[in-house]
């Protein structure tokens, strides 16, 4: 039987997974740490199993350089779940930095709204009854999320505004400061972290697109947590990186809601993960990519063993960073040189790296005077679509609440499948 061909996964997630990550997963299938078990037959609470939880959350310390003040969790479900959890956890802990006094609804939440997934995260957080303000909702600003306004405008930014000065009069701190690092929908990516707000009110961050995509500074944020389907593994499994002064459990002796424990940061840090069966596959193959980015070896295969970096020991998110850099910099061109692609996101600081989103119409860029048609472009990228998933370049068409066309070109998408795309843009264009 002939080996098939070569695919492309462009998907947003679950994403492409290191073909080296899953060759060893195939491995090992059957014979984990010469057990005589597939590791999904062994116990959570087995030899094996511990030294595999603990391997996988100190190669994630290596990776972001964690400080030694921060916990790192593994909790199932994504970056829903997380929504809720966020909640919960640091109202309680913002409840007893009052002195436990006064009631948890009045503490008011902070959320930067850039793009679907933040202002999800918002929904999530008005439904579960907290004082939600949103600070900043670019599609107000900015009439569609295709930017990022400047930290300036946000209401939280100017200490003598009147949103800072109504805390001060009511002595009421916001809980934490809530966005989105990388919107994978709209392909916004902030290129700063946040620093006007009250220094006080801990940064609250969703990184599960961009994570190990770049080097980060821990120490600007109270959590991170980062869903694993997009940049690490499997669906599943969520990273969550807290500030341990931060953990308090939600609980209705405190005059607050009480908190289900499989949401509890603190039962999650106190249990080592371990609090119940943990989805212990998709944390091993995290752990494998893991390895794989802090392996010098695989890198430079990764960048088809070119001479790229500045030294041999060039691994982690540096290496990541700057394959990424030239990923996205290569087909961002390509896209403004295309007579027929229009780059969704306008702001060019705030274009994503990781998510590509943008249009095809069937009316040139240059033309003057020309009368868009909608269904002509919608069919025009239907069929741009169509054809490239029978050239093995898969999962291009836009989230379905915007439509369109999206490239997602994570850390395991290689130089080479970004010049596949590039090449089938040039090839699809000159059709027309």
């Amino acid at each position: 039987m002939s080996a098939p061909a070569h695919k492309w996964n462009f998907g947003a997630g679950p994403a492409m997974i290191p073909r080296p990550v899953l060759e060893r997963a195939q491995s090992e299938f059957l014979n984990y740490q010469n057990t005589g078990l597939s590791l999904m037959e062994l116990s959570h609470r087995s030899q094996p199993y511990e030294d595999l939880n603990n391997k996988a959350q100190l190669q994630l310390r290596e990776l972001l350089k964690v400080p030694d003040n921060y916990k790192i969790v593994f909790m199932q479900g994504g970056g829903h779940t997380q929504f809720a959890a966020v909640v919960y956890n640091l109202i309680a802990w913002r409840h007893h930095q009052n002195g436990a006094k006064g009631d948890w609804r009045q503490i008011p939440v902070d959320y930067v709204v850039t793009g679907s997934w933040s202002a999800k995260a918002a929904e999530e957080a008005k439904r579960l009854g907290a004082n939600l303000r949103v600070v900043c909702d670019a599609k107000k600003v900015l009439g569609a999320y295709t930017g990022i306004p400047a930290e300036s405008t946000w209401s939280t930014s100017d200490p003598s505004g009147p949103l800072r000065q109504a805390d001060a009069a009511t002595n009421q701190k916001p809980a934490y400061l809530y966005y989105c690092d990388n919107e994978t929908v709209n392909g916004v990516e902030f290129p700063f972290v946040p620093s006007l707000h009250d220094a006080e009110v801990p940064i609250v961050c969703d990184m599960s697109s961009n994570i190990l995509s770049r080097p980060v500074d821990v120490s600007k944020f109270g959590i991170i947590y980062a869903g694993a389907q997009k940049n690490i593994g499997p669906a599943g499994v969520s990273v969550v990186i807290i500030r341990e002064d931060l953990l308090q459990t939600s609980e209705l002796k405190d005059g607050l809601q009480p908190v289900a424990l499989m949401l509890d940061y603190k039962t999650m840090v106190k249990n080592n993960s371990l609090y119940n069966t943990p989805p212990m596959f998709a944390i091993y193959i995290s752990s494998l990519v893991f390895d794989w980015l802090l392996d010098p070896a695989a890198q430079r295969v990764q960048d088809g063993n070119k001479a790229l970096y500045p030294h041999s020991g060039f691994v982690g998110v540096e290496a990541a960073q700057a394959r990424n850099e030239r990923k996205a910099s290569k087909l961002y061109k390509a896209l403004e040189e295309s007579r027929f692609c229009r780059i969704v996101v306008q702001d060019k600081a705030a274009r994503s790296k990781m998510n590509i989103p943008f249009r095809i119409s069937a009316t040139p860029k240059n033309a003057a005077d020309a009368v868009v048609d909608k269904k002509k472009d919608e069919a025009m990228e239907a069929a741009f679509v169509a054809q490239a998933e029978a050239k093995g370049l898969l999962q291009l068409a836009g989230h379905r609440s915007v439509g369109g066309i999206r490239a997602s070109i994570y850390n395991a998408m290689t130089e080479e499948g970004v010049d596949v795309l590039i090449a089938y843009l040039k090839e699809f264009e000159s059709q027309y």
